[in-house]
């Protein structure tokens, strides 16, 4: 039988039992019902309300990771499960972890999907990939627990696509390392206990930089960015002032870091889309039923043919999308392990896109009431302030664009 709410285009069309589809099983059938059933009982009713108080509770990573949910963000390669007393879906594979974040999204806040899964996707997989054994047994289990909070500590006030600007130092001092330096648009570092941070070691450029593990200690604060957007999730300027750091805390080898980064780019990029094409399929099924409820000049909107024009466009975007993503989605899962995945950030630059053109067009279609924070049009506005959280960080549109055809054409332009 068809699982959802079955409104027009509300789901990807395999969750229609006339469609078939080549990647999904019954396990990503049964994954899919106890995603949905704990984003419906513990997310949707309380989203609103964790967008005033800018946070998500403590509470909520705990249940998600209880649910055998929250360790499947950080990658099917990861070793994850192996590592928590939770058992992994049969088959584990990249289509688990898309249709979890695919059902969290339908929350309809880009805040709360960073607030609960942001930090730990983008921040762990370092350790996870490239730590030392004691590394991961000591951090990765109350981190993919919900006991602990992560984050990832690229970008710096003068450093964001450009990485290999970044200044923030690490000077080695017998078994430490003393860290000076900020971080800037850091997710989830309000929050955070660990923080997985790039810092320079040695000289200028992606040769002289390393990752280290930092504990939230003496010398490191943080204080919370006002932005545009996705306010649960916690955007942070962090400060490290002589910040002491055991050396074994060296995530990888010194002055490699730069490696490290770019291979947690890859998931971190593929798991940007995955949210940014279900936030525009929000957009899609609350305008669609919105046209079904207000009337204008005698008519509904969906009986005026612009309306129709404006869902069959924004429609036309999303399907095409999705269907990009879940070739990615099977590349990812088809690839060795350790093969480089430069897909996922090259192909998918599109992506914030099409989440803009239908963050505008259901602005429009809702008129007034997207003006508002609460009420009909309450997802509508607060999706069109996060459109700059998915077009900006984990590397601008324009540097993704730019990176399609410089890979595309193999050449050094």
């Amino acid at each position: 039988m068809s699982f959802g709410q079955g409104n027009p285009y509300g789901d990807p069309n395999w969750y229609d039992r006339a469609y078939h589809s080549a990647y999904y099983k019954e396990t990503h059938k049964a994954w899919r019902k106890r995603c949905r059933d704990f984003v419906e009982e513990h997310i949707i009713p309380y989203v609103s309300q964790w967008e005033v108080n800018k946070a998500v509770p403590k509470e909520t990573y705990i249940q998600c990771a209880e649910a055998g949910l929250l360790p499947i963000v950080v990658g099917a390669h990861s070793g994850a499960f192996d590592l928590v007393p939770y058992d992994a879906p049969e088959g584990l594979d990249y289509f688990h972890e898309l249709i979890f974040v695919d059902e969290l999204a339908r929350c309809g806040s880009g805040g709360v999907l960073w607030g609960l899964i942001e930090g730990l996707q983008i921040g762990l997989p370092p350790v996870l990939n490239f730590g030392s054994d004691e590394m991961k047994k000591r951090v990765a289990p109350d981190c993919l627990m919900g006991k602990k909070i992560i984050s990832l500590n690229i970008t710096e006030p003068n450093a964001g696509s450009d990485v290999a600007a970044l200044k923030c130092t690490a000077t080695k001092e017998g078994d430490f390392y003393i860290v000076n330096g900020n971080k800037k648009w850091i997710t989830n570092g309000i929050f955070s206990d660990y923080f997985t941070c790039a810092v320079r070691t040695g000289a200028a450029g992606m040769r002289g930089v390393s990752m280290l593990l930092v504990e939230r200690s003496e010398g490191l604060s943080t204080k919370r960015m006002d932005c545009q957007g996705v306010w649960p999730s916690g955007t942070t300027y962090v400060e490290l002032d002589n910040v002491k750091v055991p050396a074994a805390n060296l995530i990888g080898k010194e002055n490699e870091g730069f490696k490290v980064i770019m291979k947690n780019f890859n998931h971190e990029r593929w798991g940007f889309t995955v949210q940014a094409n279900r936030l525009s399929r929000v957009l899609i099924e609350e305008s669609w039923a919105f046209s079904n409820k207000r009337a204008t000049f005698g008519k509904k909107l969906i009986e005026h043919p612009v309306i129709r024009w404006k869902l069959a466009e924004m429609t036309r975007q999303v399907e095409a999308l999705h269907h990009w993503l879940e070739n990615m989605t099977f590349q990812l899962c088809m690839m060795p392990k350790d093969q480089d995945r430069p897909m996922s950030s090259r192909d998918l630059g599109v992506v914030s896109d099409v989440m803009e053109y239908c963050a505008r067009e259901a602005r429009q279609i809702f008129g007034g009431n997207a003006y508002t924070r609460s009420g009909l049009g309450e997802k509508a506005e607060r999706l069109y302030r996060d459109v700059g959280a998915y077009a900006i960080p984990g590397g601008s549109e324009e540097i993704l664009l730019d990176l399609a055809i410089r890979q595309g054409n193999k050449s050094k332009l």
